[in-house]
């Protein structure tokens, strides 16, 4: 789960973690109020949705630039009407852009250094990893790329936590000195708090500046969540902002089904994540686009499979479905009976291709094929694969 800029610099703040003072706007109406909140002198309005390059979007009116400085309070009220409620574009949304539904004023700070900060999961070796640089402000794929050697990495013990040469190790890294030594060390043991408590995937600082004045504070903040241990934490899952995500996924998450929509026009329902991505790539495989991600999981019943087919029917871009199924704990006879249910329920009319294996794999079969469905069985995987890229071809 992501959350928006002003919500993790809040977090942020809790937690010890120095940021700009701030404040959020989701109309017009409460521009005044958050900007009187700010001291006096310059301010920056930013966009809030959730993809990064903001500040190189263009809005679909031809409006430029998602982030803007502003000299003046009544210049930053007079930008932030031009960005609520119209649609950004970035290098992140795709052409169709986000809505932007909040505005967030925060006191432009005096820079005198940038560096780029994070603590995410680093699943090689099962620890928590600080990755740090010099090279702050820029796409850290960028610097990984380019100049390798400006990143640090420190893997962080999870049993005994962040220790304090560990902490020495990453601001000697960066060359922090005196005051701005002290100050970064302090910030950077409570941002791994707030990473570790929160049960976060990633905390994520770019850019990580210091001030003349020896400050070091958090410039941008970008924060995700373990949806799996989100049970643990109602208060951060108040924070989801479902105008952000895709609708079909809001509905798959009521039934704890796996969707992520893709772009393609070959929609994939199957059981195990493994066999889902194998699924995706042989359909790329023989010549196909595959429209979605879908793990119905390994013991799922026939009320979310014909959940699952709902969700599929309402991407428009499908135009054909490939039900991918090894039934190791699941029963084929269930998905079977759960895909009969759900074609006659929603009335499907488009190409459906259908491949059983594995547990009571023939009374799933005899149950397809005495339906009296309009569908195709495919003998493998590759066979099934390749009979849905010709019917949607």
């Amino acid at each position: 789960m992501n959350i928006h800029e002003y919500q993790a610099k809040a977090l942020f703040a809790q937690y010890g973690v120095p940021v700009p003072p701030g404040a959020p706007a989701k109309s017009a109406a409460e521009f005044s109020a958050a900007l009187a909140s700010l001291p006096e002198g310059p301010v920056m309005v930013k966009s809030q949705i959730h993809a990064g390059g903001r500040g190189k979007g263009t809005f679909t009116d031809g409006f430029k630039g998602g982030v803007k400085f502003c000299k003046t309070k009544a210049e930053a009220e007079d930008l932030a009407g031009k960005m609520l409620g119209n649609t950004l574009v970035t290098v992140q949304t795709g052409p169709a852009g986000r809505k932007v539904q909040t505005i967030y004023f925060t006191a432009a700070s005096d820079i005198k250094k940038e560096y780029y900060l994070a603590i995410l999961l680093d699943r090689a070796t099962s620890c928590p990893v600080i990755v740090a640089s010099t090279e702050g402000g820029v796409e850290i794929e960028k610097v990984a790329h380019e100049t390798p050697e400006k990143i640090t990495k420190v893997f962080v013990d999870p049993a005994y936590g962040l220790a304090d040469f560990q902490v020495r190790e990453v601001i000697f890294a960066l060359g922090f000195t005196g005051a701005e030594a002290k100050n970064a060390a302090k910030l950077l043991k409570a941002l791994y708090t707030c990473f570790w408590e929160t049960d976060a995937a990633m905390v994520e600082v770019n850019p990580l500046i210091t001030t003349p004045t020896g400050e070091v504070l958090a410039l941008d903040a970008k924060v995700s969540f373990d949806d799996n241990a989100l049970y643990r934490h109602p208060e951060i899952v108040a924070l989801r902002d479902l105008n952000e995500e895709d609708p079909k996924e809001i509905e798959a998450s009521k039934y704890e089904l796996a969707y992520i929509a893709l772009d393609g026009n070959i929609a994939c329902l199957v059981n195990g994540a493994g066999l889902a991505m194998s699924t995706m790539d042989i359909i790329k495989h023989y010549g196909g686009n595959p429209a979605n991600f879908l793990d119905v999981g390994g013991g799922a019943s026939k009320e979310k499979v014909v959940a699952a087919f709902k969700i599929i029917l309402g991407d428009a871009n499908v135009q054909g479905i490939f039900v991918n199924i090894f039934g190791g704990i699941m029963d084929c006879n269930v998905i079977a009976e759960g895909i009969v249910e759900a074609v006659k329920e929603v009335g499907l009319k488009l190409p459906l291709v259908v491949r059983l294996e594995g547990n009571n794999v023939a009374k799933g079969k005899e149950t397809l094929a005495n339906s009296g469905l309009a569908l195709v069985s495919g003998d493998t995987m590759a066979d099934a694969a390749q009979k849905i890229v010709k019917l949607v071809a």
